[in-house]
């Protein structure tokens, strides 16, 4: 009864990574490769972790 008001982790975890990817997306466009290898380097980190959550779910 108490988990229905219970956040799920890998919609939070989802949802960052498109914010994520969205900036890697304006970075790249922008000219700034640099920056936008480490954006797709954290992105890639949190899709990592919405993979493992879902393995163990």
């Amino acid at each position: 009864m108490f988990g229905l008001f219970k956040k799920d982790p890998v919609k939070a975890l989802e949802k960052k990574h498109a914010q994520l990817m969205e900036k890697a997306m304006h970075v790249q466009r922008s000219g700034d490769l640099k920056a936008y290898a480490a954006i797709i380097d954290e992105a890639k980190k949190v899709e990592d972790e919405i993979i493992e959550l879902k393995g163990k779910g």
